[in-house]
């Protein structure tokens, strides 16, 4: 997923993950053939619905020819792209390069350590490259884990996600929960390919886990900015959180995460009673915690 030199190869792997979901019917194809051997789209029928010949499209998926942005775009509607993995087909296809990227290790920004001890009653995480936890308030660790007592190299979200059996059980729906990260990992890594930690983060889990390693091939992508978990806290129950990224300006490689319950609501109502608690346990002494 991170190969230097994988960007042909990733880019036909997802024009045909991408066709091998879709069915004639759901294109406003006719199919007549009977019993198909093939799953999804054949070649020849996402050609002729991009106006392009087979053999084009065949040397895309090939890695044998480069499309043109016109192509790019039509190929993005015929196969039902969203924003998200629309740009992800343009960066395989250098046609939006990614700006380069800086291996430096990070620091969280002054202003958004700040923003997060402000938020006592919210849950919020500020996210670097490739999901690195950079730094969280203290009902964020209430609400997943206490990442304190979790090394610095392994404060990463998508690793939490997989590997971490606290987090994991957290998720009312694990699975989908784990396939949007992985989703987001692999934007991270066709923005910088050669990233060595994304790769030894990438080849350790798909070491680890079996999951992480069957769905690392289905080219799945997310450039979301908003959405709902549905979570089962083992303290204050079940609760249904709105979450949102917002990028800092000065350095847009880092985002603060915020959850948040509607009012009125009874996952409000559990969210309050968890901050109580944090900010209970926050004023015990150090021996009576």
């Amino acid at each position: 997923m991170s190969s230097s030199n994988g960007h042909v190869s990733e880019l036909g792997a997802f024009l045909k993950a991408r066709r091998t979901e879709l069915s004639p019917a759901e294109v406003g194809l006719p199919d007549a053939s009977g019993r198909r051997r093939v799953k999804g789209l054949r070649r020849e029928e996402v050609a002729s619905l991009a106006s392009i010949s087979p053999d084009y499209y065949t040397r895309l998926e090939q890695g044998r020819r480069q499309a043109s942005e016109p192509v790019l775009d039509t190929l993005a509607r015929v196969l039902r792209l969203d924003e998200g993995e629309r740009a992800y087909l343009f960066e395989l296809s250098g046609r939006d390069a990614a700006r380069p990227r800086r291996r430096t290790s990070q620091k969280v920004q002054p202003q958004l350590r700040r923003l997060l001890d402000d938020l006592s009653t919210t849950p919020a995480v500020v996210l670097g490259r490739r999901t690195d936890i950079l730094a969280w308030n203290a009902m964020a660790a209430a609400l997943f884990t206490d990442f304190a007592r979790i090394p610095e190299k392994h404060r990463n979200f998508v690793r939490l996600v997989f590997r971490e059996p606290a987090v994991r059980a957290l998720y009312a729906d694990w699975e989908w929960a784990a396939r949007m990260t992985l989703a987001q990992l692999r934007m991270e890594a066709v923005r910088d390919p050669k990233d060595p930690r994304l790769a030894e983060l990438v080849g350790e889990l798909s070491l680890q886990d079996p999951d992480f390693r069957r769905w690392c091939g289905t080219h799945r992508v997310a450039a979301q900015r908003s959405g709902t978990k549905v979570l089962n806290h083992p303290v204050v129950g079940p609760l249904t959180l709105d979450w949102s990224f917002l990028t800092s300006t000065d350095d847009p490689d880092q985002q603060v995460i915020t959850l948040t319950a509607e009012p009125g609501t009874t996952s409000h109502d559990r969210l309050r009673d968890l901050a109580a608690r944090t900010a209970a346990a926050a004023d015990r002494p150090a021996g009576d915690r």
